[in-house]
């Protein structure tokens, strides 16, 4: 992962970096708090109240990041045996297609998950069924709170902003949920990549290959040599 860090610059390489470190945060985060959770209820009859929410909205957030991610490395899972058949110019203009196909379901998404965030953060949704084609007015949501998670200190100056200056009892769910239109960007982003890298002969597919038959080989390997 390093190497292919290395041949990055700029915002490439700032949104790689953003990616791992959350997703690796992500992961102790929900460890953390899940262990001390079980220690508290097995060991001492209590709990974290807001663990478990919390939790939740962390692997959300870690699904999120995480299609994404898997994008940029070609993870996801897919099924080749017919693309398989064309020659290499056929199967190419394929994985174009599928790229532009994929760049249009997440443009889709990114403006479905704006819509859903928008009136939570006080903000306007788009206007037009598919695509957007202007702002219309939403009813502000911003005064909507998560159930159980209080809110910290530190975050009390945005309640004159985003509250008309009255107090939050919890977070507001526009934190939360920002990940949704943030996570939906970073999807149509990495798959406008995946099929730039596509159409110039970097990357020949959007899915991980053959990972049964190399996982058969690893298994091969291992016992001959034991």
């Amino acid at each position: 992962m390093s190497g292919h860090s290395s041949t990055q610059t700029g915002l490439a390489r700032i949104v790689s970096e953003i990616e791992e470190t959350a997703i690796a945060l992500i992961l102790g985060l929900m460890t953390l708090i899940t262990f001390i959770n079980v220690v508290l209820r097995y060991g001492f009859n209590t709990g974290i109240i807001w663990g478990l929410e919390v939790v939740t909205f962390l692997f959300a957030w870690l699904v999120l990041f995480g299609m994404s991610y898997a994008v940029k490395v070609t993870a996801h899972l897919g099924v080749d045996a017919v693309i398989n058949l064309f020659e290499e110019g056929p199967r190419k203009m394929l994985a174009i297609l599928a790229g532009l196909i994929c760049v249009l379901y997440a443009g889709l998404l990114m403006k479905g998950a704006w819509d859903y965030w928008a009136p939570f953060a006080g903000l306007d949704a788009t206007t037009g069924r598919w695509f957007p084609t202007g702002f219309e007015n939403s009813r502000d949501q911003a005064w909507y709170e998560v159930i159980d998670t209080p809110i910290p200190d530190w975050l009390r100056f945005i309640e004159p902003i985003m509250n008309e200056g009255e107090a939050y009892e919890k977070i507001p769910r526009f934190i939360p949920y920002a990940m949704l239109p943030f996570g939906a960007a970073l999807l149509l982003l990495r798959f406008v990549q995946a099929t730039v890298k596509v159409i110039t002969g970097r990357q020949k597919s959007l899915i991980v290959s053959h990972e049964a038959e190399d996982a058969v080989e690893d298994v091969k390997h291992m016992n001959a040599e034991g």
